[in-house]
């Protein structure tokens, strides 16, 4: 019997980025259609504009009639298209009509994703300036999708080959991380980790390092009492209910001397401290996956770099990545939830 391969809904961003281009690249290698059917989230414009630039030509692709999963096409890419015509492809620009064009084509995956049209969502990126959300302040993908999804917490969290590190904090500024953590905020984040890690990732007892705040950690305390009053008390209740948490470390020496490598994790406090040793290691060929969701969503590791669109020198790698973690992540969840209890006990289980 042929095994059914997974419906793999794809936003392309904004599509004044690079974002149809990683996408058209990617599978313009024909392997790539022997692992998942890809339905993507378009507009016949935007696909013929990008392929006509690239010669991309003899990929295949279709406009879907209707949201029927007999009707896809599993030897070339199956666009839903849910914009009108009346924009303007222009490589390289922030304009208004890109962004709302690509929440758009966001709020129709979630849908088909929450409905299970499709099984798994990869977002290209979008530009968080030029997206306009009515009563809602735009942040990020992340935070729309945990939003969207009624998920209290959820944990931005990059994986590549030899590094997985995830944020307490997201997309706010420096001076406001101090104040946003708290004990019960990293206990949340440790939580999520290491279910995903063993549900997502099949890492059975998954070590777990939590990096400081401060230099040096603090230096007990003389550089900052957080590590003190915030941090180690977490780590101190995340062993309590056996999760495999150790530190806090300061992250120059953490990764410095390599001990990352002892870990199956590092739990950052903020966006920059994790993500600058992450790409630093590996730029192009790691993955955005969202943890602590009910539902599959990754991107890759970069932006919409508009300085490089339209000109052919996209690298389609971590686009290509992120569509194998999410095949790897829905393979993994079914062999775990096949035999464990149910993750909804997980989600009553989280700290008050």
């Amino acid at each position: 019997m042929k095994k059914e391969l997974p419906r793999i809904g794809i936003t392309i961003g904004d599509y004044n980025g690079i974002g149809p281009e990683v996408v058209l690249k990617a599978f313009n290698d024909s392997r790539l259609f022997e692992q998942c059917v890809p339905v993507v989230y378009a507009s016949p414009k935007i696909i013929n504009h990008y392929k006509h630039l690239f010669a991309l030509d003899k990929l295949q692709h279709q406009i879907l009639k209707s949201k029927d999963p007999k009707l896809l096409n599993p030897k070339g890419l199956n666009i839903v298209n849910c914009l009108d015509d009346e924009f303007e492809v222009q490589p390289g620009e922030d304009t208004a009509d890109a962004g709302k064009a690509a929440i758009t084509l966001l709020d129709e995956a979630l849908a088909d994703l929450k409905d299970g049209y499709i099984e798994i969502l990869v977002t290209a990126p979008l530009n968080k300036h030029n997206i306009k959300v009515e009563g809602v302040e735009f942040t990020g993908h992340t935070e729309y999708i945990t939003r969207y999804f009624g998920v209290q917490e959820s944990m931005m969290f990059l994986v590549n080959d030899n590094l997985r590190v995830g944020l307490v904090t997201n997309h706010i500024p420096i001076k406001d991380v101090a104040t946003k953590l708290t004990t019960k905020l990293i206990l949340q984040k440790l939580e999520i980790m290491n279910h995903s890690l063993a549900r997502d990732f099949a890492i059975d007892r998954p070590k777990i390092a939590v990096l400081g705040l401060n230099p040096h950690a603090g230096d007990n305390g003389l550089i900052g009492k957080e590590e003190k009053d915030v941090i180690i008390p977490a780590i101190n209740k995340a062993q309590d209910a056996r999760i495999m948490a150790f530190g806090p470390y300061p992250a120059d020496g953490f990764f410095g001397s390599g001990a990352y490598r002892k870990f199956d994790a590092v739990l950052a406090m903020y966006h920059d401290q994790g993500l600058v040793a992450f790409k630093s290691m590996g730029f192009g060929n790691g993955v955005n996956y969202t943890a602590g969701l009910p539902v599959i969503r990754t991107s890759p590791d970069h932006g919409t770099a508009y300085d490089i669109a339209g000109k052919d020198q996209a690298d389609e790698n971590s686009l290509r990545e992120a569509i194998y973690a999410g095949i790897d992540t829905l393979r993994n969840r079914k062999v775990y939830d096949e035999t464990h209890a149910s993750p909804l006990v997980f989600k009553e289980k989280r700290s008050e």
